[in-house]
């Protein structure tokens, strides 16, 4: 899928997912007011961080889908960085109110009512959460968007907070002890402020081009798999997200006497092994530089009339080597 069409799909989907959090946010505050439950008040202030978030995800994937234009020659992508952000400090905010609420309620208990039909109500949120989220997370992760991935990742987190008050309200139901409730809603407020972190964590990386590692190494797994004896050497290897596209930047050596064509094809067939294996949404740089001398010992190229040195070692190439800003030689 081409970006614009990528950037398009996720404004969509996005636009669900904001408008089912509206939905969601109402069903659990009715639910609240049924049982007076400070974990399910936990579970409803997070929701209107859900609102929020999506509402803010939503603008910044429709920015994010803009062309290119002359001041923005990459494209508009890293407005979903700085949405994943926002987002992540929500979800910290929520964590926080819900701590303070829930210590509040030890020492000062409230009395809780009709829980079986609060929990039916629960319930159903849940599961609403869970499939919108994995359908979001998907799509985020097909099309590279960290922040349509972001509201997938905050859905199944929200699910999973809202299956934990149901299994407490379970308990509170068998058992009668109405502490159990504040217990629930601290351990809730730990692990959204964790997964919060996680967030804002991720975002600060795109925003400020932060290498992923998991990213190069995949990249350069499938170059050597599929090596040219073309590809001489390669160096000064980058790879940028900006939102759903991703952008590569590199300098690949080839033979000192292709001519201009020739040294294109090279060229293309190596852009082409990558977009095969990685999606039509990447965005090349290729600086080619002819071999030299000392690149002779590790050229794997047979009959070469223009060799200066016979063949020593084939070099392979690995994260370390090709992020070095120099051609590479033995030692």
């Amino acid at each position: 899928m081409i970006p614009l069409q990528a950037a398009k799909q996720n404004l969509k989907i996005q636009f669900y997912v904001t408008s089912l959090s509206v939905v969601l946010f109402v069903l659990k505050f009715v639910a609240y007011f049924m049982t007076h439950s400070l974990s399910v008040l936990s579970d409803a202030l997070e929701s209107i961080v859900n609102v929020l978030a999506g509402a803010i995800g939503l603008y910044s994937l429709y920015v994010a889908s803009k062309p290119k234009d002359k001041e923005h020659p990459y494209g508009h992508g890293k407005a979903e960085f700085i949405s994943a952000a926002f987002e992540g400090s929500l979800i910290i905010a929520a964590g926080l109110i819900i701590f303070y609420e829930s210590i509040s309620a030890i020492f000062k208990p409230s009395e809780l009512h009709s829980l079986d039909n609060g929990l039916w109500v629960l319930l159903v949120t849940a599961f609403l959460n869970l499939f919108a989220g994995l359908i979001a997370k998907k799509m985020g992760k097909k099309n590279n968007s960290l922040a349509l991935t972001s509201s997938g990742q905050h859905l199944i987190l929200d699910s999973f907070t809202t299956f934990a008050v149901s299994i407490g309200i379970g308990i509170v139901l068998l058992t009668n002890i109405t502490g159990i409730d504040a217990i629930l809603a601290i351990l809730m407020s730990f692990w959204i402020i964790y997964n919060g972190y996680k967030i804002i964590r991720a975002s600060l990386a795109g925003i400020m081009d932060e290498a992923d590692l998991a990213l190069l190494e995949q990249v350069v797994s499938e170059l050597n798999k599929n090596r040219n004896v073309q590809w001489v050497d390669l160096h000064n290897l980058r790879v940028i997200k900006y939102g759903s596209l991703m952008h590569i930047d590199c300098h690949l050596t080839v033979p000192w006497f292709l001519n201009v064509n020739e040294a294109h094809q090279v060229v293309e067939e190596f852009t082409n092994l990558i977009k095969g294996k990685f999606g039509a949404s990447i965005e090349f740089f290729v600086h080619t530089d002819g071999c030299i001398p000392y690149s002779c010992p590790i050229c794997v190229a047979e009959n070469c009339a223009q060799r200066k040195a016979p063949f020593e070692q084939k070099l392979d190439w690995t994260i370390e080597n090709v992020l070095s800003d120099n051609k590479h030689q033995l030692a």
